[in-house]
């Protein structure tokens, strides 16, 4: 049974930096690609970024670009999102995607439970 758990959210001042990880177990993580994509209030889900297994290839969406930075640690099955000059808006939940590589939700057949971020003006 696959399962990604997110940490890492939680409430933070604008301006502020933070790290979401994901901890994968279930699937053979070295070989999976890895994705965030997130879900603010009243708004549907965005990518957000992705990493292909090894991590030698990643990918933001345009908008995020610069201040998102997606890495990951196979010896411990782990993928972060690293967060900084966090925004209001980027207050949202951050859910964690496994299996696949891309933009595109369909591209990940495992997803995690997700974790709030909330940042405050």
């Amino acid at each position: 049974q696959v399962q990604l758990v997110e940490s890492g959210g939680g409430l933070v001042q604008a301006g502020a930096s933070l790290r979401l990880s994901c901890a994968a177990s279930g699937l053979p993580f070295s070989r999976s690609g890895m994705g965030w994509v997130r879900q603010a209030p009243g708004k549907e889900r965005e990518f957000v970024a992705a990493i292909t297994w090894s991590g030698g290839t990643t990918d933001y969406a345009d908008s995020l670009k610069g201040r998102f930075t997606i890495s990951r640690d196979n010896a411990k099955s782990t993928v972060y999102l690293q967060i900084h000059s966090l925004k209001p808006e980027d207050t949202a939940v951050y859910y964690c995607a496994a299996g696949g590589y891309g933009s595109k939700e369909h591209f990940y057949p495992y997803w995690g439970q997700g974790t709030q971020v909330t940042v405050s003006s």
